[in-house]
């Protein structure tokens, strides 16, 4: 798979990362999307109380949707709250959808929320990871090079 230019270098507020993903999965891509939320939603998501730890975006319907993303409910809002675990649509551009779809339905792939921010102006994104899941063999390689480089790095600080 060819790589593409990353949309990943946001600058807004940090929401909610999904920290877990990158030790289970073997990133591939990544891909920035909107979300359509309900007025509640994003208020709750503004005080940052969101989880997106046991997420993931699967097709329904020739669209995407978040699944099992946990946005509480928000407190101020008394009857008119939201379900804190319902399905929200994934807002791409076409092209982006079908390239999704295609991967989506290969063997081994799965299509994970890596972060959930607020951009620039103010609207609610989230980037999604196309993913392969990691055997334990590669978690251990990836742990034997985070504590290497960690040593390396204290190496070069004693040294200096």
């Amino acid at each position: 798979m060819a790589k593409t230019k990353k949309k990943s270098d946001h600058t807004g507020t940090t929401v909610a990362v999904n920290r877990r993903a990158r030790y289970d999965y073997q990133i591939e891509d990544t891909l920035e999307a909107g979300m359509m939320l309900v007025g509640t939603e994003v208020k709750s998501l503004r005080s940052g109380k969101a989880s997106i730890q046991e997420a993931y975006a699967s097709e329904e319907n020739g669209a995407f949707y978040l699944i099992n993303a946990n946005i509480p409910e928000y407190g101020a809002a008394n009857r008119f709250n939201h379900e804190p675990k319902r399905p929200r649509k994934l807002l791409v551009h076409k092209k982006e959808l079908t390239k999704m779809i295609g991967l989506c339905r290969r063997d081994g792939y799965t299509i994970v929320p890596l972060s959930l921010y607020f951009n620039d102006r103010g609207i609610a994104k989230i980037n999604l990871g196309f993913a392969r899941g990691k055997k334990s063999v590669d978690k251990r390689h990836t742990e034997k090079e985070r504590d290497w480089k960690r040593q390396q790095a204290r190496i070069i600080r004693d040294r200096g």
